[in-house]
């Protein structure tokens, strides 16, 4: 039994910035990826960024080195440092789990968090 709970979205000007936060709760296997996704109305949900437990990270090509993804094992929480925030970044901003114990491999999502860019 796992649960992810996101915080830190909300209204921002562009230019501005945001710092996400998902907390993990319940079976956690020690190895792991936690990870952010987003996404609008009509489209799929687009990897953000995610980091290992071993500090491997990935993100994705629009980040342009803008967002920093983080996160404190201990705590089992990933955080995301977003920078100079445009509008095309507004979406509800997802965290996954994925366990890497088997195929098929566990994951998990939690509920969203809005980001709003806006002038």
């Amino acid at each position: 039994q796992v649960q992810l709970v996101e915080s830190g979205g909300g209204l921002v000007q562009p230019g501005g910035s945001l710092r996400l936060s998902c907390v993990a709760s319940g079976s956690i296997f020690s190895i792991n990826t936690m990870a952010w996704y987003r996404q609008v109305p009509g489209k799929g949900r687009e990897l953000v960024g995610s980091m290992t437990t071993g500090g491997e990270t990935n993100y994705g090509d629009f980040v342009k080195g803008r967002f920093t993804i983080s996160r404190d094992n201990a705590k089992n929480t990933v955080y995301l440092q977003m920078n100079s925030l445009k509008p095309e970044d507004t979406a509800v901003y997802y965290c996954n789990l994925v366990l890497w114990v088997a195929t098929p491999t566990p994951d998990y999502w939690g509920q969203g968090t809005q980001v709003t860019v806006s002038s």
